[in-house]
């Protein structure tokens, strides 16, 4: 790599010790260290972003704007190393000045910056842009807390803050010098220009600022480096000096307080009106930011605003930032002082729209209420949006038809009116995808239909992907290397090339390697299971990991129940299973959400049962590991042997998880529900576990359910649920599942884990027979990973830049230095 030398390296990893820590080098802590390592590699990235951004400009390329409320990054240390080309040369010079590189690795926390999926996959994207040297920035918010550390007491879920810091992140550049004032609350008074002219004050509203920083995102091979763009809130002013010479210290900070709240905490509860307002603000803070910023890079070298979707691309990933419709349509009507019809068609030409759920509930509505107190001329601009935008629905579906007014309407009536989002994304997009495609053909023909059938060609699908970097090379580097040493590197940049692995299906000596890089991950977990939660599980038994969120319609309910089902096989029937089986589970279930807390409970007192009784603990342990992030997610990913997807059909609508698993060697057992469809077409159905119904069986079922037929037609199910009922997991606690038997033997189970019980029950009695053949297990995960190149995201972005932005990679041979 050309900008890296050990010299200068050396010399600003001493420098930071000794000038920034004031510390000499033998007294500088682990911590210490790591900020060091990451400060001299952070001058190298910077030296690149420097070079890229002069090469975006010397084309004049477009751009495109990420914009979302997650952006789970995950460890960086170990991903610059990797995408800079400079891992184990930095590794080799550390060791010489008596530091080991991994150490420091396992130093680094997680940025608090997101969830789950929604924000690993913004994550994964950025990685792409990057590494296909795109010019494509993402944009969120710098929390100080992301949603919750989780830790477990008597085997229920308990809350606590999860706190980064960010504040001293040697990762994180303030850029101090930079600052938005953001209008908010106050109301509107309704004006004309001195042309008759409709011209609207936004009066005695208040002031937040918004203050960026940059988080530098190296692609592979370390020649281009774009960045995350964070934005922390603060006050306009640190306090009102008037109300302090008062003497009331207090009220006069108290407003610097309240502003600053607003990037607190990722997702902030919304189940009292004072959290729904800030939630609110939340998503209003990220997108006025952001829009400003991209406006202020726009006019650096252009001025003509009406071709600003000719260099600016912007997509909303998920309705959290929909806003930006209205807030875009705000700043070219009021002050770029377009006209609204140029002003509506350069908003639509810019936005483009990913939706991620299938759930209508999930979709988010704000009450108008809340929009008229916080953004009172964005609610203006909305309502006119849609008056506009009914009066073509009415043209094309015909005045009476007021079925298809109200669900095309951006303004859902009630007893309380409200405003929803993704309506808003929709018509105010050129381009609305799904992330898989029997996610994005249930967009367009169950969730909205109206839409699809008023414009099919905004409609399109995206199947998402991870980045092989991340999720091969950083995690797994053994696997890494011997995919290397086979075929060569070129993998890493087009994953589609790992395909060549299948030439060593019938290898028996590849395939020993290849199973003894599986044993050694698996041996590493077992080792960090040990040290976590004092559980000792066996590294030859087979590793069936469910790791995602816990969720009722995710079925780790299901997952459990299967489990007690072995547990009274062994424990009453006295019958072999099989191989030894260690179920491994990690998730966090949101604070609210008692049923998911219920199930983890569950989880935990099956868990009791089954390690703690002799006669069962060698053929079966359960494991859940708490607090489930990236950094966990690479210890567990590369150590599975099964990957549990088994979500209700229809519900799913992609999922990155089933492809990091396959990729890595495991084989998914799962239902034909978002990805696996495709996971299934592209690896093919005799290496993975296919069960239970489709989602046009579940469609036909759901309304005539019954889950006493299921019970009283298999004796197995039968005994679990009377397990389940009858305290037998929880004898110090009686009737704590009750409500979780309720929802299984109700017909309004929407998730219908009875239905799918039998069949789940064979594929995994499938899997038993099969793991007692390591041969043709391993060639068969071995196919798993030569067949997922498909599921990189550098195939994802490359459709996106294609077919939605309009952007393209901006190396070129004489570019490279």
């Amino acid at each position: 790599m050309a900008y890296f030398d050990f010299t200068s390296f050396e010399v600003s990893f001493q420098q930071y010790v000794k000038y920034v820590l004031g510390k000499p080098l033998d007294e500088a802590t682990k911590n210490d260290q790591l900020n060091a390592v990451c400060y001299a590699v952070g001058k190298y990235l910077m030296d690149i972003h420097f070079d890229t951004r002069k090469r975006y400009e010397k084309n004049k390329a477009k751009q495109v704007y990420y914009l979302s409320m997650e952006f789970l990054i995950g460890r960086l240390l170990s991903n610059n190393l990797l995408n800079l080309g400079i891992f184990d040369p930095c590794a080799r010079f550390l060791k010489k000045q008596g530091i080991d590189l991994e150490t420091l690795v396992e130093e680094e926390q997680d940025p608090a910056l997101g969830n789950g999926g929604l924000g690993r996959l913004a994550a994964c994207f950025l990685d792409s842009m990057a590494s296909l040297d795109m010019p494509g920035y993402g944009y969120g918010i710098n929390y100080d807390y992301g949603l919750f550390r989780q830790t477990i007491v008597n085997g229920y879920q308990q809350e606590r803050p999860d706190y980064w810091p960010n504040r001293s992140s040697p990762w994180l550049i303030r850029r101090s010098e930079e600052k938005y004032v953001l209008p908010i609350y106050g109301k509107i008074e309704e004006r004309q220009d001195k042309n008759g002219h409709y011209k609207p004050m936004w009066t005695r509203k208040k002031l937040f600022v918004g203050r960026p920083h940059d988080i530098m995102i190296a692609g592979h091979r370390g020649r281009t480096v774009n960045r995350l763009r964070l934005f922390s809130a603060a006050a306009s002013k640190d306090f009102d000096i008037d109300i302090f010479n008062d003497g009331d210290y207090i009220k006069a900070v108290s407003r610097k307080i309240q502003s600053e709240s607003v990037t607190k905490i990722l997702y902030p509860s919304d189940s009292k009106e004072t959290g729904k307002e800030l939630r609110f603000i939340q998503e209003y803070f990220l997108v006025a930011c952001a829009i400003r910023d991209i406006i202020r890079k726009f006019e650096k070298q252009h001025s003509d605003f009406e071709t600003f979707h000719d260099h600016v691309a912007i997509q909303l990933n998920d309705t959290h930032p929909a806003l930006a419709v209205a807030e875009l349509m705000r700043i070219l009507v009021d002050e770029k002082k377009l006209v609204w019809e140029t002003a509506w068609d350069v908003t639509v030409k810019t936005l483009a729209f990913t939706n991620h759920t299938l759930l209508p509930e999930a979709l988010e509505t704000w009450s108008v209420y809340i929009l008229n107190k916080v953004v009172p001329r964005h609610l203006q601009i909305i309502f006119e949006i849609n008056q506009r935008f009914i009066a073509r629905v009415k043209e094309r579906f015909g005045q009476d038809n007021h079925e298809m007014i109200a669900k095309m309407s951006i303004i859902q009536e009630g007893d309380e009116q409200k405003v929803r989002m993704a309506n808003l994304a929709i018509i105010g997009s050129h381009s609305v995808n799904g992330v898989a495609k029997i996610h994005s053909d249930l967009v367009k023909k169950q969730l909205v239909p109206e839409f699809y059938s008023m414009w099919p060609e905004k409609f399109n699908n995206k199947t998402n992907g991870v980045t092989p970097r991340r999720w091969i090379v950083a995690c797994n580097p053994e696997l890494a290397k011997l995919i290397t040493d086979a075929i060569g590197r070129r993998w890493i940049a087009d994953l589609d090339l790992i395909w060549e692995l299948e030439a060593f299906q019938n290898d028996p000596g590849f395939l020993e390697r290849y199973r003894a890089v599986k044993q050694a991950n698996k041996q590493a977990l077992a080792d960090y299971i040990q040290h976590t939660v004092s559980e000792t599980v066996d590294p030859l038994s087979i590793f069936d990991v469910q790791a995602k969120r816990i969720h009722e319609y995710k079925r780790q309910l299901l997952n459990i129940l299967h489990i007690i089902h072995l547990y009274l096989t062994v424990k009453e029937d006295k019958k072999d299973i099989g191989p030894p089986r260690t179920f491994i589970f990690s998730g966090k279930a949101a604070p609210g959400y008692h049923t998911a807390k219920l199930i983890i409970k569950l989880i935990h007192n099956v868990a009791h049962a089954v390690n703690t009784d002799p006669a069962v603990n060698r053929q079966l342990k359960v494991i859940f590991l708490p607090d489930y992030r990236v950094s966990l997610a690479e210890r567990l990913i590369p150590a599975a042997d099964v990957s549990e997807q088994i979500s209700t059909a229809g519900m799913e609508a992609s999922g990155t998880g089933n492809m990091k698993f396959a990729m890595n060697g495991a084989l998914t057992i799962g239902t034909l529900d978002g990805a696996n469809i495709e996971i299934l077409e592209q690896v093919g159905k005799e290496n993975l576990y296919i069960f239970g119904l489709d989602v046009d069986e579940v469609a036909a079922l759901r309304p005539n359910y019954q889950p006493k037929e299921y019970l009283e037609k298999d004796d197995r199910l039968k005994r679990v649920i009377y397990a389940l009922r009858s305290d037998r997991f929880s004898p110090s606690e009686p009737g704590i599942f009750r409500s979780l038997y309720n929802i299984l033997m109700s017909p309004g189970d929407s998730y219908l884990n009875f239905a799918d019980f039998s069949p789940y029950v064979a594929a995994h009695q499938a899997i038993a027979k099969d793991y007692q053949q390591p041969e043709k297990w391993s060639a068969r995960a071995l196919m798993n990973t030569a067949r997922t190149g498909f599921f990189s995201s550098d195939r994802t972005i490359k459709a996106y830049a294609d077919e939605i932005w309009g952007i393209r990679g901006q190396i070129r041979e004489k570019d490279l230095w």
